[in-house]
């Protein structure tokens, strides 16, 4: 699956985490109006503090979601750093997030805007309309994938101490050691708490 696309064209509208002069946090609504095999598009003023943020820190994260409700809920996370790459590509992205030209109706007030582009980052998939709930880690420009969540090792004998609290089930005991089914997984840590024989470790 193509998640920048998905986040592009499905979700669109994100919260967008940046990190200002004394170190503190600070979010924003942020529209990802473009993608291509090894990025995100957005734009902003050149007058807000958020330009200046994105500027001198060269890094964001950020998180959408798509559902009615928390049990309906498809989220896509991405980190990655950021860069300027100016007004040239506004014209294409004002054709394709034709609203925009409601906000800045003028070629004069579009001076304002600069496009920003996240070039390379890590990010998540986070289904929870499905039972098991289904995630997935993606990565994009020269970026290698970082796992994360639990493996169990040769420490393993099948006692099972694990199946009980697992709240989706994704531990399959048809060979020893048993294995996470990590496509299911929480992350929880719950598995690794209870194992009477430190058969788990967590990864990432």
């Amino acid at each position: 699956m193509n998640y920048l696309k998905y986040l592009v064209d499905e979700i669109h509208t994100t919260v967008m985490a940046t990190v200002d002069n004394n170190g503190l946090p600070v979010t924003c609504a942020i529209d990802i109006m473009d993608y291509d095999d090894s990025g995100l598009f957005f734009l902003t003023a050149k007058g807000k503090s958020l330009y200046d943020r994105l500027t001198q820190k060269g890094y964001v994260a950020l998180t959408g979601m798509k559902g009615n409700d928390t049990l309906s809920c498809v989220a896509v996370s991405v980190n990655g750093k950021v860069k300027e790459i100016g007004s040239e590509p506004l014209d294409s992205l004002f054709e394709k997030n034709s609203y925009m030209k409601e906000i800045y109706p003028t070629k004069e007030s579009r001076k304002a805007l600069t496009v920003f582009r996240i070039y390379e980052g890590s990010g998540e998939w986070f289904d929870l309309s499905k039972k098991p709930i289904e995630r997935a880690a993606f990565t994009f420009g020269d970026v290698q994938e970082i796992n994360e969540g639990y493996v169990i090792s040769d420490n393993c004998v099948g006692c099972k101490a694990c199946e009980s609290v697992c709240p989706q089930n994704c531990i399959d005991f048809g060979t020893i050691p048993a294995m996470v089914i990590q496509k299911n997984c929480l992350h929880c840590g719950n598995c690794m708490t209870v194992c009477p024989h430190n058969a788990v470790i967590k990864r990432g």
